[in-house]
């Protein structure tokens, strides 16, 4: 609904200073898109897209061979660009896809899970455009299932459940409202339910919650590392085996987890990410 590619039901929404529903035509001419299946042709060659691309949006053929020489150097295109797209591997296909929505100069840019498939060094070589790109002045609306890319590149995040906002702010502000640490603990299958263990936890004093997450158990606590000897001593009376224990601070997860009651990373459903 944003980039005008689909009609909004109710409401308002202004992009670059133009309501979608009233002027999508000066919103198309200032926004960028990238979705998760890319658009670019893989019989042509990268340079021959983006020349394409370019001339949809009116730019003289001149222009857009120096456009395009400018995006294959700041994106690391300059080795493969005169290849055809079909011998791209994924992240140099996602790298061009970036160029041809940035292509015509975006006041916005729009990005669906830009990420999604890519190995970790191809994701983390896409993130360090992305800040590029942004430091260059676009403005980046990025959708993502990854709360660690969230964490990475947003100035400011959002997170859904159900197409609901519950909760808006910087990785930071966030992450600070849910104090102290939390030790995340998975039990080993000795018959003992998960629940039990979760209402054992609970009843110590130093513990201000415990969520069942999957197989394990998230406790949070003010101080992790005093608190560890005293979980440990309560499991052991209670004849609980650890398989594994692990403290850290509160991330984005943690986030997700008290907004929503799960956590992402144990869920494959769309429309729950930030």
């Amino acid at each position: 609904m944003l980039t005008t590619l689909l009609p909004i039901d109710e409401g308002q929404a202004l992009v670059a200073g133009y309501d979608v529903r009233t002027k999508p035509g000066e919103v198309r001419k200032r926004v960028g898109y990238v979705g998760q299946l890319g658009g670019a042709d893989d019989l042509a060659t990268g340079r021959e897209d983006l020349l394409l691309q370019a001339q949809l949006h009116g730019m003289s053929l001149a222009s857009a061979a120096e456009r395009a020489a400018e995006l294959a150097d700041v994106l690391d295109l300059t080795a493969f660009i005169d290849r055809k797209v079909k011998t791209y591997s994924g992240g140099q296909r996602r790298r061009l896809d970036v160029a041809l929505g940035i292509m015509h100069r975006p006041e916005v840019l729009f990005l669906d899970e830009p990420t999604t498939g890519l190995d970790p060094q191809n994701r983390a070589n896409l993130w360090d455009q992305l800040r590029k790109l942004r430091d260059m002045g676009t403005t980046i609306f990025l959708t993502t299932h990854y709360l660690e890319e969230a964490d990475a590149l947003s100035d400011e995040l959002a997170i859904m459940d159900h197409g609901v906002i519950v909760t808006r702010g910087t990785p930071r502000e966030l992450k600070n409202e849910i104090a102290g640490d939390a030790v995340i603990i998975e039990p080993k299958d000795d018959g003992m339910a998960l629940e039990t263990i979760q209402d054992c936890l609970k009843s110590l004093s130093i513990v201000r919650d415990a969520r069942r997450e999957g197989e394990t158990i998230r406790v949070y606590v003010d101080d992790g590392a005093r608190s560890l000897p005293k979980i440990f001593t309560l499991l052991e009376a209670q004849g609980v085996s650890i398989e594994s224990i692990s403290l850290s601070r509160p991330s984005l997860d943690d986030v997700f987890l008290r907004e929503t009651g799960r956590s992402l990373r144990d869920t494959d459903t769309a429309g729950k990410g930030a």
